[in-house]
């Protein structure tokens, strides 16, 4: 899918293009503004004499027509600055707050420069020195020009854009299958900010993520594809700024079709926006060559402008009753599904073409493969709650520029019936939030609750999750049409504990968010092993780093031995720690960012991560694209069967055995079988390997070995080659893979 022509102006009649195009003469431009009564464009250029440091020219728009206001302006030529002010009433308390003193954001700003300074001047109520105010209260006179970024017209016309034409990411995609698919979750500045490898300049930049020393890296670990944190341009919170703090995630969008400037180079946000998202189109274009997707995670639910008592910045300002979801009531209330003070309302079609026209530019111009979307049942909500058959999923998953890119859900929201994991309809992906509260659940709480002496959850939470999680995905039309790879899984993500974190630690350290650690989940379902944090050589407790780093190997070989599409979450591979913070969306800082600094244990688990990814990549039956049903198949040998320790199929009165804790796993697809041996125990168990037809295994990997190359120890002792009916011994909390 390659550039899209657009005409250099809007043919007479045809209705207008949202935001700003450049023309042979000028530029066009349209605004969105419903309940406005009139908006200007203003062309901004520096002036140190003029109020505000900015010189204005203000260009009435024609309209609305159908909610629009447009209007073609000659002589605006790429890079001129430009913001909006649009003229309506004042009335809050029916959710209409148009003050013309406030400079706007265009939402269609394709480039922005400047940051929000967070003052008084940014309210559109008036607010005193530490913005404390009225919402309701009378509007703010101050002129917010100075305060607030400004949009930058851009040519995005094909062969007018510049050095950044060269390439076109979006005509070398990989069109990785889901079946193949790993999924590595990063943040742009957070992986690369401390790689020893890179020039100094690109560390932490849209370029370092292109650059071979990282592609090759992520080739390595069998990554397919890149899933980046919000890179949409964001804002901070002023409560965050009030600490000291910034808002390190990005969950905060300001612009959904700008990239986010601070993650370019310095000589790429020196040389202006267009510099910037040309960094970004080589870096995805770079990936592309090395075979590796890239998916953004995308935050249409809410914007940075907050609650009620929130900053004026753009949709508030242009038409709040139009962009925001409000409760009905008088005085107009926002109604909040996300926790973030604010929700887009996608019953709004207005909404739902925003939305729709940045995926379009993402996937258009930027040549990204795929998109991950925050909070995604807001964007199902309509007027009776959530709507699988909601026109912004149908849209999305019917759309011909997104038709064959990866879509995936975070199936859940905070407000009334938000959990919704499994019902979203395809072609969405879902991440799975029970895959991994199971995995977790299975190695780590059941563990520590039994050391103590109380019960455990039994084996079929964890048999369900490492056979595809039908029970969740399997509910289509018709049934079982979505497969495994609708399953997202993932036992870490970017909000909570790392994997080296979930070993180490038993409850949130939260300290440094500067809320009194009140942030954050409660429900970690980790195992600190007896000590809480980290342990030295030194330490008396030093017996049980082993056994930590165990645990970490039995998640990690969970993650990508199961049915589905395997989420890693950037530096588990290399045992990254955020020293017990599982909120770290405020910290821009070493708790954050990855510390490439690999100590030997953490090489040991990279090249246990490289093998297992190698293992998954090796073997059609650990990458199935359709749930099993157990039946045989043309050989007669079932897609997948469950035998207990003795090597006994599994019956119904098995799967109910509160005191069993081992199992294994056969799966098979065409000639290629593989036995997954668990034992979740605190003891060593016998195991008579699976003998449902006579079969010499082949012990490709044991959670008990710290690097993979320990095989070669177990080919001297004989121990690498058992044939099916023999006994195994199975140390305490283990997982072995075998292959035929």
């Amino acid at each position: 899918m390659g550039h899209v022509t657009a005409p250099d102006r809007t043919p007479p009649g045809a209705p207008p293009r949202l935001g700003v195009h450049v023309t042979d003469d000028g530029v066009e431009v349209a605004v969105l503004a419903p309940h406005a009564e009139a908006v200007d464009l203003c062309l901004l250029d520096p002036d140190p004499a003029a109020p505000g440091g900015w010189a204005e020219r203000r260009v009435r728009l024609d309209g609305p027509d159908l909610g629009v206001f447009a209007a073609r302006v000659p002589g605006v030529r790429p890079g001129q600055r430009y913001g909006l002010r649009a003229h309506g009433p004042w009335d809050p308390e029916a959710g209409l707050r148009f003050n013309p003193a406030k400079l706007l954001v265009d939402p269609y700003a394709y480039g922005l420069v400047g940051e929000v300074d967070h003052g008084p001047a940014t309210y559109g109520h008036v607010v005193d020195d530490a913005l404390r105010g009225d919402p309701y209260g009378p509007a703010d006179a101050r002129d917010s020009v100075a305060h607030v970024p400004h949009g930058v017209v851009l040519d995005r016309r094909p062969g007018r854009r510049g050095a950044g034409d060269a390439v076109d990411p979006a005509a070398n995609r990989p069109y990785v299958p889901w079946g193949d698919t790993v999924v590595y979750e990063a943040h742009v500045r957070g992986l690369t900010l401390r790689h020893p490898d890179l020039p100094p300049h690109l560390r932490g930049t849209y370029a370092a993520l292109g650059h071979p020393v990282v592609v090759e890296h992520l080739r390595s670990l069998g990554v397919t594809a890149l899933e980046l944190l919000p890179v949409h341009a964001f804002s901070s919170e002023p409560h965050l700024v009030d600490k000291g703090l910034t808002n390190y995630w990005g969950y905060s969008t300001l612009g959904f079709f700008a990239p986010h400037a601070p993650y370019a180079t310095a000589a790429a946000r020196a040389a202006g926006p267009a510099a910037v998202l040309d960094e970004l189109r080589t870096a995805v274009h770079a990936l592309h060559e090395a075979g590796i997707e890239v998916l953004l995670d995308v935050v249409y639910n809410h914007t940075c402008e907050g609650g009620l008592a929130g900053q004026h910045l753009s949709w508030r300002g242009l038409d709040s009753a139009v962009y925001y979801l409000h409760d009905g009531g008088h005085p107009a209330a926002l109604a909040d599904v996300t926790g973030t003070g604010n929700s887009l309302d996608f019953r709004r079609p207005e909404v739902v073409r925003l939305a729709l026209d940045s995926l379009r530019y993402w996937a258009r111009e930027v040549g990204v493969d795929g998109f991950r979307f925050d909070l995604a049942v807001t964007l199902g909500r309509g007027h009776a709650g959530f709507d699988p058959d909601h026109p912004f999923l149908v849209a999305a998953g019917t759309d011909p520029e997104l038709h064959g890119l990866k879509l995936v859900a975070e199936p859940w929201d905070v407000g009334p019936g938000g959990w919704r994991t499994g019902q979203f309809p395809m072609p969405f992906a879902e991440w799975n939030d029970k895959f991994r509260n199971s995995v977790r659940s299975f190695w780590l709480a059941d563990p520590a609750r039994a050391a103590h002496g109380l019960p455990e959850h039994r084996v079929r939470d964890l048999a369900t999750r490492l056979s595809g999680s039908v029970d969740l995905f399997g509910h289509s039309d018709p049934p079982l049409a979505r497969g495994p790879r609708a399953s997202v899984n993932y036992v870490t993500a970017h909000d909570g504990f790392t994997l080296a974190d979930l070993v180490a630690y038993e409850h949130k350290h939260n300290e440094a968010n500067g809320e009194q650690n009140r942030d954050g989940s409660d429900d970690n379902r980790s195992w600190n092993h007896g000590v809480e944090g980290r342990v030295g050589s030194d330490s008396v407790a030093s017996d049980i780093v082993p056994l930590r780093r165990r645990s970490i190997r039995n998640l990690l070989a969970t993650l990508l031995l199961s049915a589905g599409t395997p989420m890693i979450t950037a530096g588990d591979e290399i045992g990254r720690t955020q020293r017990g913070n599982n909120n770290a969306y405020c910290q821009d800082s070493d708790i954050s960012w990855v510390s490439w600094d690999l100590a030997p244990w953490r090489q040991d688990l990279l090249a246990t991560a490289r093998h297992l990814t190698a293992l998954r990549r090796a073997h059609p039956a650990l990458r199935s694209t359709r749930f099993y049903t157990g039946r045989p198949g043309p050989d007669g040998r079932p897609d997948l069967t469950w035998f207990d320790p003795a090597g006994a199929a599994f019956t119904h009165e098995r799967w109910h055995d509160a005191d069993l804790r081992t199992l294994q796993m056969l799966r098979v697809a065409g000639q290629d079988a593989v036995l997954v041996v668990v034992n979740g125990s605190l003891d060593p168990v016998d195991v008579v390997l699976a003998a449902d037809r006579p079969t010499t295994w082949e012990l490709a990997w044991d959670s008990t070995w710290e690097r993979p190359d320990e095989a070669r120890t177990a080919a001297i002792n004989g121990a690498l080659h058992q044939d099916s009916g023999t006994r195994a011994v199975l140390e305490p909390l283990t997982l072995r893979v075998y292959t035929s």
